[in-house]
């Protein structure tokens, strides 16, 4: 796995990138444009329907489900006290019910939600394949699910960066991941920023799908225990995370500026 695709690192990532994310990220890497384009595949149609948004974090991606749902029918869910605390001072999720919990181990009933939503959250899942199956899981028969992620940069150094960072799965292995889950109709749209210009790979997919049969995914959970970021770790894992933490971390803050250099150049 990636240096920050862990629970643990993720969580004192974000502890850290909280502060600043709603200034210095979103309005880069994660639009309201682009946001737009992948909720289109969530197929959010009716102000009732019953709709969970899976690693939210500070609900920017919440903000544009409740243009078209009923705000109390909409739940988020972070594993990130820091992200759902900024979450909470925005006045349109007031009435957002918000909870803290792990995307791959969904503290819900199954079939319980008309939607599910996840966008910039599965590249920290260290077993994506049981994200999906939790997804599946939690919808309703002829629900719909969207998952929004980062692809594999098509520059060298930027995949190099990306490989050490975080999960950057393929187009193909999101289709594998989905329909293994048992998703029908499984659909892939290409979003991107209006900077990005790198013809040799997309910045990013929504892909979405439909449950068709009620209960748990025919995949059933993936193998091996969820990882608990409020275990207590021992020293060896303490100094393991530390190194996991760093260089990851530093990976992440450098992919960011390379990137839009690199984005600037190929403009001109």
């Amino acid at each position: 796995m990636r240096l920050i695709q862990h629970k643990k690192e993720a969580y004192w990532f974000y502890r850290f990138l909280s502060t600043g994310y709603d200034r210095w990220v979103n309005p880069l890497f994660w639009t309201p444009a682009m946001r737009s384009d992948a909720l289109r595949g969530a197929q959010l149609d009716e102000r009732t329907l019953e709709v969970l948004d899976a690693g939210a974090g500070t609900g920017f991606t919440t903000e544009g489900i409740v243009e078209a749902v009923d705000p109390d029918r909409v739940t988020m869910l972070d594993q990130s006290p820091h992200q759902l605390a900024r979450a909470q001072r925005k006045p349109g999720l007031a009435r957002v019910r918000k909870l803290q919990g792990d995307a791959e181990a969904l503290p819900f009933e199954t079939d319980r939600f008309d939607r599910y939503v996840s966008a910039g959250s599965i590249e920290y899942w260290p077993a994506p394949e049981r994200g999906i199956a939790e997804a599946y899981r939690v919808l309703k028969p002829g629900g719909v699910a969207l998952v929004a992620g980062p692809v594999p940069p098509g520059d060298r150094v930027l995949r190099w960066l990306a490989e050490l960072w975080m999960l950057f799965p393929t187009e193909a292995q999101y289709r594998e991941w989905f329909e293994r889950a048992g998703f029908e109709d499984v659909s892939v749209t290409a979003v991107a920023p209006g900077w990005y210009r790198d013809p040799r790979s997309q910045y990013a997919v929504a892909v979405s799908g439909r449950k068709a049969v009620a209960g748990q995914s025919p995949a059933g959970a993936a193998a091996g225990a969820v990882e608990d970021v409020r275990e207590p770790m021992s020293l060896r894992r303490r100094l393991v995370f530390a190194g996991r933490f760093v260089l990851g971390s530093l990976a992440g803050f450098v992919f960011v500026p390379v990137g839009a250099v690199l984005a600037l150049r190929r403009r001109r």
